[in-house]
């Protein structure tokens, strides 16, 4: 076991998994290619240059709009927005059926209509912004630990600090004997 951890670099179960992998997606590439692979073909090859020249400069122009408009140098509230546009954007598989573009032939192979799949996506859509939403003013503005909280109680305790002191100079200066005397 040490002798091929040592010849191979990692765990030995990462060889037959990886094997098994590579054996699953030849499988399913088989299969996808059994039909029509020229259609196939031209449809990776637009969907790669499509996503790489065209949607790659978007999600980035984006993502510097959103840390812009929330002015958040540490980028920790645009995560709010980044993954619910990022499970939309999954979302997105089904593109030809939410803008109906194929829906006459999703209606001819299943037999349902394909109308549901626009309000559907624009529902699930505004649920996974309204659940960040949510979770951002939660962790935010109610989590005990949250820097909102931490700074209000920092200015509620210099606050109290500062009332003792002028409560101490009062009572400082009303025992001194006067300075004449």
């Amino acid at each position: 076991m040490n002798r091929l951890s040592r010849w191979y670099g990692e765990s030995p179960l990462q060889l037959p998994l990886l094997a098994a992998s590579f054996a699953l997606a030849g499988y399913a590439g088989v299969r996808l290619l059994e039909n029509d692979p020229w259609a196939v073909a031209v449809w990776f090859v637009g969907a790669a240059l499509v996503h790489d020249l065209l949607l790659v400069p978007v999600y980035s122009l984006a993502d510097v709009a959103a840390q812009k408009a929330l002015g958040d140098r540490s980028r920790r509230t645009t995560m709010y927005v980044r993954v619910p546009a990022f499970l939309s954007g999954l979302l997105l598989v089904w593109f030809p059926l939410i803008t109906r573009a194929r829906a006459d032939h999703f209606a001819l192979v299943t037999g349902h209509s394909g109308d549901a799949f626009l309000p559907r996506w624009l529902l699930l859509t505004a649920a996974l912004f309204a659940a960040s939403a949510l979770w951002f003013v939660a962790v935010t503005f109610l989590a005990p630990a949250s820097p909102w909280r931490q700074a209000r109680r920092a200015r509620r305790e210099e606050r109290a600090r500062e009332r003792e002191r002028e409560r101490q100079r009062r009572k400082e200066t009303k025992e001194r004997p006067p300075s004449d005397h």
